[in-house]
């Protein structure tokens, strides 16, 4: 009697920091009936997008299976809805990086032997997590290699093995211990609670030493958050209402139109819906493209930074400090580890042009100057601190602080005229830097009013955010209109 086949689940995810961007993809051969990982493999892959590493990672599953048992019945599961869709047949490949892939793909088994299955991100944290591990050790000039704690079928363990050893380039015997996951956070620290902070350029309030600007997560685009936009497109998940941070798993709203309430009562049941919802045969969602991502660096100290004086575009545009300049060393230092950035842009003053200067030396790239980048006027405060302007123009200064439309005595910039330049100049930058990861150093009110803007907060929210010396954030935005903000608001400071 002849024996059944045998079985195997494959679990397999890619993921790529910026897109392209540095990359990497993760893969697990389960035994079905107990869970047992009996193969892992990773691989960094260099500089290519998120799509073609989730592919890989399929690729690379599939293979592993193969070497265990050639006969065996495959079942993938991932939770990139597009592999899913393309490799069942149900959508359209259009992409000519993926369409090679996807061929090879299909030919590791015989047709009809591998079945496949779209699962919800957190149902994939195996694959996920030996992504992460390839990205990790790839960021530091190595090759991911397994845990020798790995598990092995009896009939396969030399399969598994030889998997293993290519990832290291050595003969197949058992691998020195893996790399750890990655454990960024992307997570910000509180926002500011006085007006003084978040009065313009250097009156914001300086916060602790917190050494290295920590970047896990930033330029981390695609994963998740592209899967979900694309069930979007196909109607299994709730139209511009979330999307999921690729590095910690949360859930942040990104749609103005979909309040707490709504969040809570659709996000329990979306991957319900994604999971039985079958886009009709020869079906393709829209090709939205990578989204444009900016990485907002506020300048480092200058002199006027610990008075909390305002310092915007009309006054005497310092130069940094010391302690200013040791902390665009260390973002360079953090944003060269990272490897995610194509581009760097600066306002026209001397403290973004200074900084700018400093990281993009570290990174290899030239500085781009944007006029619209530039710190908001603020008139005759120029120089001053809060409680002197608030002492000399306390008229003035209630206006200001009610209205966005108020200006600074002596003919300074409104919010609102900050907010439409800042807005112009999103645009346009957006068109010129679409699909790429860009840097942008700039000043307060503008990096406080890109993020307003991406998230639709009203005016007043700028006097509710601080933004440290040298700290970061990052807005990605897609071709349909929505915006995705990370805050970090970290800073090297040094005292």
């Amino acid at each position: 009697m002849t024996a059944p086949a045998r079985e195997f689940v494959v679990e397999a995810d890619g993921g790529s920091r910026g897109n392209p961007g540095p990359a990497g993809y993760g893969a697990v051969v389960l035994d079905p009936a107990t869970g047992e990982a009996l193969v892992e493999a990773a691989e960094y892959l260099g500089v290519v997008t998120n799509n073609v590493a989730e592919y890989r990672g399929l690729l690379a599953g599939l293979r592993a299976a193969k070497e265990l048992d050639p006969d065996a019945a495959v079942h993938v599961r991932m939770d990139s809805k597009l592999v899913v869709e393309q490799m069942s047949g149900r959508w359209k490949i259009k992409h000519p990086d993926m369409k090679p892939l996807a061929a090879e793909a299909a030919r590791v088994f015989p047709p009809g032997r591998v079945t496949y299955e779209w699962i919800p991100r957190a149902h994939n944290k195996h694959a996920d997590r030996l992504a992460n591990e390839a990205m990790d050790a790839g960021a530091r000039g190595e090759q991911w290699s397994a845990s020798t704690s790995t598990a092995e079928l009896d009939t396969g363990g030399a399969a598994g093995r030889a998997v293993r050893a290519r990832r290291t380039g050595g003969e197949p015997s058992a691998a020195p211990a893996g790399t750890g996951a990655g454990t960024g956070t992307g997570a910000g620290s509180g926002g500011g609670t006085g007006v003084e902070a978040a009065a313009g350029d250097d009156p914001a309030a300086a916060a602790p030493d917190a050494g290295a600007v920590d970047l896990a997560g930033l330029g981390d685009r695609g994963g998740a958050a592209e899967d979900e936009r694309v069930a979007q497109a196909a109607g299994t998940a709730p139209p511009g209402t979330w999307s999921r941070d690729t590095d910690t798993d949360t859930v942040a709203e990104t749609s103005t139109s979909a309040s707490a309430s709504t969040l809570a009562s659709t996000s329990a049941d979306a991957d319900v819906r994604a999971a039985k919802t079958v886009a009709s045969p020869g079906w393709g969602p829209p090709d939205m493209g990578a989204p444009a991502t900016f990485v907002l660096l506020r300048h480092g100290e200058t002199p006027l930074t610990p008075q909390k004086r305002f310092s915007g575009s009309g006054g005497s545009d310092p130069s940094l400090s010391s302690v200013g300049r040791e902390q665009a060393e260390k973002v360079a230092a953090s944003l060269a580890r990272r490897g995610t950035i194509e581009a760097v842009v600066a306002s026209p003053l001397a403290r973004t042009r200074e900084t700018a200067g400093i990281v993009a030396a570290r990174l290899g790239l030239r500085v781009a100057i944007e006029e619209g980048l530039r710190e908001t006027d603020f008139g005759a405060w120029e120089g001053l601190s809060f409680g002197e302007v608030r002492e000399r123009y306390p008229d003035d200064l209630a206006a200001w602080l009610a209205s966005p439309d108020a200006e600074p005595t002596g003919g300074g910039e409104s919010f609102a005229a900050t907010g439409a330049r800042i807005a112009a100049t999103r645009d346009k930058l957006v068109t010129a830097y679409a699909g790429r990861t860009v840097l942008l150093v700039s000043h307060v009110t503008p990096i406080k009013t890109f993020l307003r803007l991406a998230l639709g907060a009203p005016p007043e929210s700028l006097f509710r955010m601080e933004l440290s010396a040298a700290s970061l954030s990052a807005v990605a935005y897609y071709a349909d209109g929505n915006a995705s903000v990370r805050l970090f608001n970290e800073t090297s400071h040094l005292r």
